[in-house]
Order: C-alpha cells, then structure tokens, then sequence
C-alpha cells in the first residue's frame, strides 16, 4: 500500500460525493486499511486533501511553464499553454475536479497557500497574454476575461470529456487550441504553432 493508493482513492470519493460527505473510513475501506493505519499515512482527511491539491496544482504549474519555455512566441505559448492544461484535465479529470470544487473544504491558510500556487500558475498565463498583446499578436480587449475565459474552458474538459468517446485527447486539444485562437482573433492556431 502507497500513499498514492490512498490518494486515488480519497480522489475518487472526493469527486464523487464531496469532501465533507466522505469519511476517513470510507477512504481506508476503499484500501483496505483501518483508520489508525491510514492516519499513519496521511494524518487528517484535510491533510489528504491539501496533499492530493498541491500536488496537483504544482503537476499543473510545472507544465505549463514548460509549455511556454517551448517557444518565446506568444501564439505558440498560448497554443502549448492550453494544450498542456487539456491534456493534464482529460487525463485526470476526477483530481481536476476536486480541485475546482473543494478548495473551499480546506482551512483559511491551507486555502491561502493554494490559491498562491494557482495565482502562480494563471500568472503564467497573464504574461503571455500580455507578451502577445504588446506585439500586436492578440487581439484582446479585456485581457482577464479572455484568460479566465480559456482557463475555464480548460478546466471544463473535465466535466465532458470520455476516453471511450469518439474524440481523443489530441483531438480536444486541437480543438480548444483553435476555440483560444478564436478568443484572441487568430483563425486555425493549432496549424500556426511551431513544432506541430
């Protein structure tokens, strides 16, 4: 038994009943251990929580400065940036939505502290929006509307996409990356990034 069992199965829970209407005990039935044990694993429920959060905030800040570090052009970083931020949703869209609806079931400080990794990650976005902005490459009259606007669309990803379905990961992406084209007034961004 690894810690990330016990992660996956609070995921699991979480995103399936909520946090606060699932208990320890039902965590450690779903691995088989008895609640001392788990504790011995995780401490509190809210340390679960605050663990599986930042780690994946953290997963999902790595990648998308990696994204943008691929290229110094804002259309190429925008076109990665919304691709990494697919493709981190479609692949683990129970943990994704976790961490948009139970950021509120976390303590003032534990909250604070996570609002400052996401702060970190949109702030990431922001400066290619403004990047491409001051180059003339987007054409976007409220730079935090159209971010938060994208993001979401992201994030949504979640909450409809089927790997059984007919579309693949790949397919979103390209998809969403041209639908963010669209919101910043370039037409089939998905054929203009480099490296594609």
């Amino acid at each position: 038994m690894k810690l990330h069992d016990v992660q996956r199965a609070a995921v699991e829970l979480f995103s399936a009943r909520g946090f606060a209407a699932t208990g320890i005990r039902e965590i450690g039935r779903q691995v088989n251990l008895n609640s001392a044990t788990l504790y011995h694993y995780t401490g509190s429920k809210e340390d679960l929580l605050d663990s599986i959060m930042r780690l994946a905030l953290l997963e999902l800040e790595q990648a998308g400065r990696e994204a943008v570090a691929r290229s110094q052009n804002p259309l190429d970083q925008l076109g990665h940036l919304v691709g990494a931020h697919v493709g981190i949703t479609a692949v683990n869209p129970l943990t994704s939505r976790v961490i948009d609806h139970e950021l509120r079931a976390l303590t003032l400080d534990r909250r604070a502290k996570m609002l400052e990794i996401r702060d970190s990650y949109e702030e990431v976005w922001t400066q290619v929006f403004a990047h491409g902005l001051a180059n003339g490459a987007f054409q976007v009259t409220n730079i935090k509307i159209t971010r938060l606007a994208i993001i979401e669309m992201c994030n949504g990803v979640a909450n409809w996409y089927n790997p059984n379905g007919d579309l693949t990961v790949l397919d979103i992406q390209k998809m969403l990356i041209d639908l963010s084209g669209r919101m910043i007034g370039v037409d089939c961004l998905w054929s203009k990034i480099d490296g594609e």
